[in-house]
């Protein structure tokens, strides 16, 4: 949609009081920028991207170009997607000409996808029941570091492959950075280095600014809900554009009209006698968090946007990044609270926790230890360090160590066999057993922060996990596969990963998981 700033009209005072527009959707709020800096409103399917796939029995879902234009960010000559499918099908799709340039990007990005995700559709091959649990099943890439129009559907278990360079970490940090936002991070704090992510040849405009588009599809209660967004990373960091949008009704839509203001206007769908509420929010949070502070929901208009963004919102604080570093697990840990960190580094306290509260899970981690660790495994124990007050094994050592002492993992090797500490366990070793109990366990044992609106039986967490099988032989990484088919299947817990030839090799064999393919 190009927008052009009429600069004579002045930027609408901080109130809540509602406008009357001209039809009942919300109008397109105009730029100060030279360039579209808002979304393009997004109807039930991206129309502008066209393809067609063959689809095999498996359900396997394409991957398509993103249509809608989106924030408004250059683009550069438009690339190209192949979606393969298990019958050898490809099909080519041209990305949408139609956005206007604002940030142009270089390089292709072709993504072949196999797709066997039970959650998306039935046995036959229909359409799957509405998602119970708010999760984003849709990662729009539209312009960010080396992908350009890409859109990745996100099953309960997706794992990106492809050679180095191809982006799939770049796919995972524009989720990271939607999980941030969600959770009312400021931009800085989630893009420390913005310049990092706008595209390689992206030329800046006549005023220098440069910047990029990332974008979801959050499914739930209240349907496919689409959030766009458009970040300025030169000269300053900021928003410039975002739309929250669902069955073509735009519910919000942000844009930047004065440049020299650190704030974006803003407008939401009200409906009844008066179409639109308009509102300045400010230029470096996600506004979509901040509606639920702002709309009252005295209307139907203003619950829809409400149950629409809340929904967004509960589906990117219910994730966790997760990065076990072995050289900060082996050593004894100070008791704590019993939360595992992103890096693991308190594994053993972890332990200490989920053998006293959680007796199904750990028993399911200690036999998922006896294939992923060497040697024989009975049991996983923790113990208080030697010379530590209070010291002793079993019950009543772990309970002095949560009062006094610093406390080991073990695994238990059997009767007769002395038990082995975690500082003695292989690099991989200790990241399968981090990443087993990650699938095993939930939001109770993990240190997130998940939405409180909702009741944590009515939430999915989202583990993503960047070079997943780093460290891993192939036993170890089929077994985490199907950890997380077990999990995912329950619905407590999605996985999204990274990972290498040999371990998405495996994974295109297990129904269940999406494998998406990316080339450079």
């Amino acid at each position: 949609m190009d927008v052009t700033l009429d600069a004579r009209r002045p930027p609408a005072a901080a109130t809540d009081t509602p406008t009357r527009p001209t039809d009942r959707t919300a109008a397109p709020a105009r730029s100060a920028a030279a360039t579209d800096t808002s979304p393009r409103p997004a109807a039930a399917s991206d129309a502008p991207a066209r393809s067609a796939a063959a689809t095999h029995t498996s359900s396997r879902s394409a991957v398509a170009t993103d249509g809608p234009a989106g924030p408004a960010v250059a683009t550069g000559s438009p690339t190209r997607s192949s979606v393969a499918t298990d019958a050898g099908a490809r099909t080519a799709a041209a990305a949408d000409g139609s956005a206007r340039p604002a940030v142009a990007t270089a390089g292709r990005v072709r993504t072949a996808a196999a797709t066997r995700d039970p959650a998306r559709a039935g046995a036959s091959g229909s359409e799957a029941p509405a998602h119970l649990r708010p999760t984003v099943t849709e990662l729009r890439l539209s312009a960010f570091a080396a992908h350009r129009a890409a859109v990745f559907p996100l099953g309960p278990v997706t794992l990106f492959a492809g050679p180095s360079g191809s982006g799939k970490s770049q796919a995972l940090a524009a989720y990271q950075a939607l999980a941030g936002l969600g959770c009312g991070s400021p931009l800085d704090d989630v893009f420390p280095d913005p310049v990092a992510r706008v595209p390689e040849t992206a030329v800046p405009d006549a005023d220098g600014r440069r910047g990029f588009r990332i974008g979801c599809t959050v499914d739930g209660p209240v349907g496919p809900v689409r959030l766009d967004l458009a970040v300025q990373a030169e000269p300053e960091l900021r928003v410039v554009g975002e739309r929250l949008s669902q069955d073509g009704q735009i519910l919000l839509s942000t844009a930047l009209r004065d440049p020299r203001r650190r704030s974006v206007q803003a407008g939401w769908f009200t409906g009844g006698a008066v179409g639109v509420t308009r509102a300045p929010l400010p230029d470096d949070r996600l506004g979509t968090a901040l509606l639920p502070l702002r709309v009252a929901g005295s209307t139907a208009g203003q619950r829809r946007v409400l149950a629409a963004a809340e929904q967004v919102v509960v589906a990117l604080r219910s994730v966790f990044p997760c990065d076990p570093r072995p050289e900060r697990m082996r050593g004894p840990v100070t008791p704590g609270e019993g939360r595992l960190r992103g890096d693991c580094a308190n594994l053993a306290d972890v332990l200490r926790r989920t053998r006293h509260e959680c007796g199904t899970r750990h028993a399911l981690l200690a036999a998922a230890a006896r294939t992923g660790c060497a040697g024989p495994v009975a049991a996983l124990d923790v113990r208080v360090c030697e010379g530590e007050p209070g010291g002793g094994d079993g019950a009543f050592g772990a309970f002095q160590a949560a009062r006094t002492g610093l406390v080991t993992g073990l695994l238990d090797r059997g009767p007769g066999r002395p038990a082995t500490e975690l500082g003695r366990l292989a690099a991989g070793e200790l990241r399968f057993l981090a990443l087993a109990l990650v699938l095993l366990t939930g939001p109770g044992v993990l240190a997130v922060d998940p939405a409180a609106e909702l009741l944590s039986a009515r939430q999915a967490l989202t583990v993503l996990a960047d070079d997943l099988d780093r460290g891993l032989d192939r036993r170890q990484s089929a077994e985490l596969l199907r950890l997380a088919l077990l999990s995912g299947a329950r619905g407590h817990i999605r996985l999204v990963g990274a990972v290498g030839e040999d371990t998405a090799g495996t994974a295109r064999d297990l129904p269940g998981v999406s494998v998406v393919d990316l080339s450079p």
